[in-house]
């Protein structure tokens, strides 16, 4: 095998393992909530969660694919830089992923992924190799790191007010009903668990296939970018294989450490935070399951007791998302001189 069939094998295997930490780290984020209110138990929730992440990226299109696959721009550099940037960028991010789980902390697996890309890029390829997509957007258009980083932005945002209004309303039409109401609410969460699920698996399994095809298309192995059937079933097995194992340590956090979640919270979370994710996908925008989350559940404690949400947690969580991108970055660029100094060696 040459060195180029080499750097594709190497950069699949850390696609996969990225993809693996990336449902193992945001399994939390579908199961906290349900658990928490006693909906289900941990083995039921990881069985929905488990076969609905499939589905997500086997049925959810590729837009979001498309979108990460073409926020670099690699294909004029040599073959065997281009995939050494995108094997650094992934490594980095994946190391994030493992370094976040390992504090507990709810991170983002598409800022890691972002801020891992572009750092390396701008470095060791000159910033012109990222598409920044500012002229772009005077023109009203979205596209590259901008579109990438407005999605990641606006996602929060929206999932704290539509969390906010959902707590609101639906305190408003349940203002009458009596205690038995919980049963319903925990069964319906069956339902909001699977959507949540599947519209996870169809934004962040794609983010994978999208590098993943990106690699091929550098590697000489496919002409256009087009995500093959392969990557699809391969991006979609090692998220779900992620998300059956699960992070528990991120669990306790979104469950218990930011607001003490009943049924109607529960269900009001997973059905903001599904809506929100599914129509970014939609719209080809990657967007973090985990901001969407963690917003979702300050916005409805907030709408109903703004004093009994811990916003010291909510203060730790909001500054892990602010470093990720610059934290990931610079650790792709280290690693990237690592492995450059490693190959001039040889």
């Amino acid at each position: 095998m040459d060195s180029i069939g080499l750097l594709i094998l190497l950069a699949g295997c850390v696609v996969v393992l990225f993809d693996f930490t990336n449902g193992f780290h945001d399994a939390s984020n579908m199961v906290a909530s349900v658990i928490a209110s006693r909906a289900m138990t941990p083995l039921q929730s990881v069985l929905i969660v488990g076969t609905f992440t499939f589905l997500g990226p086997v049925l959810g299109g590729t837009a979001v694919a498309n979108t990460i696959g073409k926020f670099v721009t690699l294909d004029d550099l040599p073959e065997t830089l281009s995939l050494m940037v995108v094997l650094c960028g992934l490594a980095a991010a994946t190391a994030w992923n493992l370094l976040t789980w390992w504090r507990g902390l709810p991170s983002s697996s598409s800022h890691a992924l972002v801020g891992g890309l572009c750092g390396v890029v701008a470095i060791s390829a000159g910033p012109e190799q990222v598409v920044w997509g500012l002229e772009a957007l005077t023109r009203g258009e979205f596209t590259g790191v901008t579109k990438v980083l407005l999605a990641l932005i606006l996602s929060p945002l929206m999932g704290f007010w539509v969390g906010f209004i959902l707590q609101r309303v639906t305190l408003f039409l349940l203002r009458s009903a009596s205690p038995l109401v919980n049963r319903e609410l925990r069964g319906a969460q069956w339902l909001t668990t699977a959507g949540l699920a599947f519209s996870h698996g169809a934004n962040d399994a794609q983010k994978s296939m999208g590098i993943l095809t990106l690699c091929l298309l550098l590697g000489g192995e496919i002409d256009q970018f087009e995500v093959p059937f392969w990557v699809i079933m391969l991006c979609a097995s090692a998220i779900t294989l992620g998300t059956v194992l699960g992070g528990w340590k991120i669990v306790r956090t979104l469950a218990f450490a930011i607001y003490k979640i009943r049924p109607l919270h529960a269900l009001n979370s997973q059905m903001t935070s599904a809506s929100v994710v599914f129509l970014a996908s939609l719209v080809g925008a990657p967007v973090s399951t985990t901001h969407v989350v963690s917003s979702s559940i300050m916005g409805i404690g907030a709408s109903e007791r703004p004093r009994a949400v811990r916003w010291a947690k909510a203060r730790e969580i909001a500054t892990t998302w602010l470093i990720t991108i610059p934290g990931s970055g610079v650790l792709a660029i280290l690693m990237y001189e690592v492995m450059r100094l490693f190959v001039a060696g040889l």
